[in-house]
């Protein structure tokens, strides 16, 4: 390997992990006919395979099948005996399934001609890593090493489990608290909750999901709340004891709790412990987020940085938006002509039900376009009327009255994300609301709601 003063690099470019966005611009820039190396010291697909996306995704899909069973009567369904959920049966599944997902990334790295350097990387300087005794000189390095579960410290904190831990408890919780406000509180409360357990779900603030629109906010806080997840806004946790039943949590707010898990979902923040880019003076904004410009590049331009770790959308597409831009700004002949453009980024919440949007909230629409018009369909979804279940669907969207393009849309309801994912080419495009009117639906649907709201609710 090289010595730290020569002038000959090994590599084109030397990635720091193998999660969505590392890999993403390994493979690309590999593409492109550089020389890359990619390193990685835990497990290959990074948060969103292995500890984020999938896992949780899978599981959100066993936790509806609650319902499912629910439903059926009404349809004809009769099950001989009660269905009985087996939490070892899920988690086991579960890690055969990420195991077959991590073969897929070392085979697409090495089909792509990326090596793969299994290890903790440590930057020694602009152009210079150390994996272990080997040191690797690189003319770009790439820093794509995600995020990492922050808990806040407060007596008993060490009982309380990450969201790294979540997907393997040794045993199913029967009475779970969930510890934060965010996608991963809300989504794992209804997630234990539709599997069988006591759910709560503790806030500090007084309604979750900061910076969603407050109608979105509102109405999944009330079929949540429908569904059994017992809420617990402007309070926190104060202190959490063992006991002879298993945890015992007492609140800010005198309240005390026995369950048998408390998962803190407070946030994750960049991975950077131990790689060395304080020593560099890689420059980090307030939030301890790695600061970078258009090109990706940070204070010391050989270095540049992707992902969770510079503080954007911390969503996996935006990661992998985020490398293929990356490599065309420094690997390919004709770079973009512009920024990457991060408005009408598309997300959703796996809660249940679901959460689907794109765009403006209305709150941030009467402050950027001024006179709006925002058109709602609140309803209880055509399955639902045999099915006996009370769930109801919100669909809504906002529009700028001057232009009449569509600035925002969002839905709360059943398979929300993929009914959104459709609707936010149609925003991302600038389409205007006649536009939707002229669309024919597709019927009998809850989407088709999206074409058929024709009276404003409120202007």
């Amino acid at each position: 390997m090289s010595e730290l003063d020569s002038t000959t690099h090994d590599w084109d470019l030397f990635v720091i992990g193998a999660g969505s966005g590392g890999v993403r611009a390994a493979r690309t820039a590999a593409a492109a006919g550089a020389r890359v190396a990619i390193a990685e010291d835990r497990y290959l697909g990074g948060t969103c395979v292995n500890v984020g996306c999938v896992p949780k995704k899978l599981y959100s899909y066993a936790a509806h099948f609650h319902d499912a069973f629910e439903d059926a009567g009404g349809f004809g369904w009769h099950l001989p005996e009660p269905p009985r959920f087996d939490w070892p049966t899920l988690r086991d599944n579960k890690i055969g399934e990420i195991k077959r997902l991590n073969g897929i990334y070392a085979r697409l790295l090495d089909g792509a001609g990326v090596s793969l350097i299994n290890g903790r990387a440590r930057v020694l300087d602009a152009h210079h890593v150390a994996v272990g005794d080997e040191i690797h000189s690189a003319e770009k390095i790439l820093v794509a090493v995600g995020g990492w579960p922050w808990l806040p410290e407060f007596p008993g904190s060490d009982l309380a489990l990450n969201s790294n831990d979540i997907f393997d408890l040794a045993e199913f919780p029967k009475r779970f608290l969930v510890l934060g406000g965010g996608y991963i509180a809300v989504e794992f409360a209804s997630i234990f909750n539709g599997l069988g357990s006591e759910t709560h779900l503790i806030y500090r603030g007084e309604l979750f999901l900061r910076g969603f629109d407050q109608e979105v906010r509102e109405f999944t806080r009330d079929q949540m709340a429908e569904r059994g997840v017992q809420l617990h806004f402007e309070t926190n946790i104060e202190r959490i004891d063992k006991s002879e039943e298993g945890l015992r949590v007492t609140l800010t707010d005198g309240q005390t709790l026995e369950v048998d898990a408390v998962l803190a979902a407070t946030g994750r923040r960049p991975h950077l412990e131990g790689l060395g880019l304080d020593t560099l003076g890689v420059a980090l904004d307030d939030s301890g987020h790695i600061r970078v410009n258009e090109r990706f590049e940070t204070s010391v331009p050989s270095i540049l940085a992707l992902g969770d770790v510079i503080g954007g959308p911390e969503l996996t597409p935006v990661a992998l938006a985020e490398a293929m831009h990356l490599v065309r700004c420094h690997f390919e002949e004709t770079p973009p002509a512009a920024p990457l453009d991060y408005r009408h980024i598309p997300t959703a919440v796996f809660c249940h039900p679901n959460i689907g949007t794109v765009g403006l909230s209305e709150e941030q629409a009467r402050e950027q376009c001024g006179e709006i018009r925002v058109y709602t369909a609140n309803f209880r979804p055509m399955k639902h009327t045999l099915s006996g279940s009370s769930e109801r669907c919100l669909m809504k969207l906002i529009i700028d009255d001057a232009s009449d393009v569509v600035v925002g849309a969002h839905m709360v309801g059943e398979e929300a994300g993929e009914v959104i994912q459709g609707i936010a080419i149609a925003v991302k495009a600038g389409l205007t609301k006649a536009e939707f009117d002229a669309t024919v639906g597709i019927h009998p649907t809850g989407a088709e709601e999206f074409v058929t709201m024709r009276t404003p609710t409120r202007r």
